[in-house]
């Protein structure tokens, strides 16, 4: 919860939000795990449209994802994407847990 002019927000500001976890599904799909507790699904295909994240076609650089400092990293640091990015980008995301 954050206020901006006197107006009370539900959600996280912007530059509170922060990358706890990353886990790499098919088809460049991740679920991202935020520093809230909150998981979401993000179609990292998007980032293809941008001519330096075309090194992600490549399976073993995309399943070299993980988290540095809040952030989505691949490659050792080599390749970023804001926290943010991914945050406005992506879905609410419910496991279902089977017994």
């Amino acid at each position: 919860m954050y206020t901006i002019n006197g107006i009370v927000y539900a959600n996280q500001s912007s530059s509170d939000i922060k990358v706890q976890s990353v886990k790499a599904l098919d088809n460049m799909m991740m679920i991202v795990t935020f520093t809230s507790g909150e998981k979401r699904l993000f179609d990292a295909t998007i980032l293809l449209n941008m001519p330096v994240f075309k090194v992600l076609e490549n399976v073993n650089v995309y399943n070299s994802v993980k988290v540095e400092y809040g952030v989505v990293i691949w490659n050792n640091g080599e390749l970023d994407v804001a926290p943010e990015y991914v945050y406005k980008n992506s879905y609410s995301y419910n496991e279902i847990i089977t017994a």
